[in-house]
């Protein structure tokens, strides 16, 4: 089946997820596109059972589900269903399309978003693509290729991709984030915690980093002890373990998920997190002086790459993550009683902070499926 290029009414699909370094940016530019064009139809497209079933129904959105997985990197024996996973994922896309009939389609990475894009492209559907990271990911370069525009998070991405198909946008990020409604002291409120105490915001991602979670509740006395509060997300894995060493201490505030991150970034003043390209941009945004721990199993170590550039000048802390027993906690505890250091890498991080990119990329979208329709 042909699609009608020149149905008058904007229509978008928004193919990805896996993680909340995707969802969000996603749901960030959904919303860009809808402020400019409010009768837009937008429908998301992600993975059956992942993070990203639950978290865009929860924006107002609806998604359709794709039976599909990764390649699983660690047990090869796993990865034997791939190829009919992906072959049953083409089926159901088609049937997508065929009842939703989009004249675009958008993809931000996790393997969702590549059978969506590449069945697309083989009907002459506009398709863009964001890559947030500093090292693109094999199937946005394969996507790359026929793609209408590549949204690129970050300057030289023309190694990856056709320089002439590049828009550097900066990444996505959650317009509550960058406009927050919340001063120092209601943030501290939502988080049960005192507002004259130094705070450290513990984020591994939305999946957890135990190397973070392991010593940071090895250390809960500790931070007690020295007067430091802790807002801390564990992510899912091994979450109970983490949420019942803590209980005990009231300088703690800790949960597998934190809904409202724009409180948790106010209330901060100093952020651990790991480096991916959204962390890195929400970051930037928040002006929060941050000590990145790059997790280091990350497709061509592509969170060093985000991160470097900003410790490079001065703007962020790493530890690298064999480093993290030894090193992360001295890090926090001494930079935290530094004012002078701390309040030096705000204003360096705040200079890599690009807060329209949703607008950016909403715009050129829209703009290429005006000029489909003529």
């Amino acid at each position: 089946m042909k699609f009608n290029q020149h149905n008058q009414q904007i229509r978008i699909i928004i193919a990805g997820g896996g993680t909340g370094g995707h969802i969000f940016p996603a749901i960030a530019v959904a919303q860009a596109i809808q402020a400019i064009h409010p009768d837009a139809a937008i429908l998301f497209v992600g993975a059956s059972g992942k993070m990203e079933m639950e978290k865009v129904p929860q924006a107002g959105y609806d998604i359709k589900g794709l039976t599909i997985a990764g390649l699983n990197r660690s047990n090869m024996f796993k990865n034997i269903t791939l190829p009919f996973k992906l072959i049953k994922s083409f089926f159901q896309v088609r049937s997508i399309f065929n009842s939703f009939k989009p004249n675009a389609v958008f993809g931000v990475g996790g393997y969702s978003s590549f059978p969506v894009l590449k069945f697309a492209q083989s009907k002459g559907i506009p398709t863009f693509i964001h890559e947030s990271n500093a090292f693109a990911g094999k199937s946005n370069i394969w996507l790359g290729k026929n793609a209408t525009k590549i949204f690129t998070g970050t300057q030289g991405m023309d190694k990856f991709f056709p320089s002439d198909k590049i828009i550097v946008t900066g990444n996505p990020v959650r317009k509550n984030i960058s406009s927050s409604i919340y001063t120092k002291e209601t943030a501290m409120m939502q988080f049960g915690l005192l507002p004259d105490k130094q705070t450290v915001l513990i984020v591994g991602g939305s999946l957890g980093a135990n190397s973070i979670n392991d010593v940071i509740m090895q250390n809960l006395k500790h931070f007690n002890e020295l007067g430091i509060q802790l807002i801390w997300q564990t992510g899912k894995s091994q979450s109970a373990k983490y949420l019942n060493a803590a209980k005990s201490f009231s300088n703690v505030y800790v949960n597998s998920f934190l809904n409202d991150m724009s409180a948790a970034y106010m209330a901060a003043d100093m952020v651990v997190s790991r480096a991916g390209a959204m962390s890195v941009a929400e970051i930037a945004i928040t002006g929060k002086p941050c000590v990145f721990v790059p997790y280091p199993f990350a497709a061509e170590d592509h969170q060093t790459f985000n991160a470097k550039t900003l410790v490079d000048d001065g703007a962020a802390f790493m530890v690298k993550d064999a480093m993290v027993k030894d090193a992360l906690v001295p890090l926090i505890t001494d930079a935290i009683n530094q004012p002078s250091i701390l309040d030096n890498m705000q204003k360096k991080i705040k200079a890599f902070a690009i807060s329209n990119a949703d607008e950016i990329i909403a715009k050129e979208i829209i703009a290429s499926v005006k000029t489909s329709n003529i």
